[in-house]
């Protein structure tokens, strides 16, 4: 079945860095896009970053272009974020995300915390 396993998230003071990693099984990941969600205390879920299937093309919320940068390494069926310049507003729970054949499939996500 198919199954994405966030991991990376953590308590980071303003102005770290941090690198979210997303472990996908269960379908050929080199075929799908993907994305990455997050959804902040007493926030609406938002988009923060997709990548296409090859890498090729990627595209950013504006709240974290400059700041955030999305890759993937289809061997290892993995999707990354790496995250800069973090600010007390990214705190929330970051969530990678793929659709396959209309069914959307989410990992249980992991928080970050951007706190000094």
């Amino acid at each position: 079945q198919v199954q994405l396993v966030e991991s990376g998230g953590g308590l980071v003071q303003p102005g770290g860095s941090l690198r979210l990693s997303c472990a996908a099984s269960g379908f050929t990941f080199s075929n799908y896009a993907m994305t990455w969600y997050r959804q902040g205390p007493g926030k609406e879920r938002e988009l923060v970053a997709f990548i296409s299937s090859s890498g090729g093309s990627t595209n950013y919320a504006e709240s974290v272009k400059g700041r955030f940068t999305i890759s993937r390494d289809n061997a290892k069926n993995t999707v990354f974020l790496q995250m800069n310049s973090l600010k007390p507003e990214d705190t929330a729970v970051y969530c990678c995300n793929v659709v396959l054949r209309g069914v959307r499939y989410w990992g249980q996500g992991t928080q970050v915390t951007v706190s000094s």
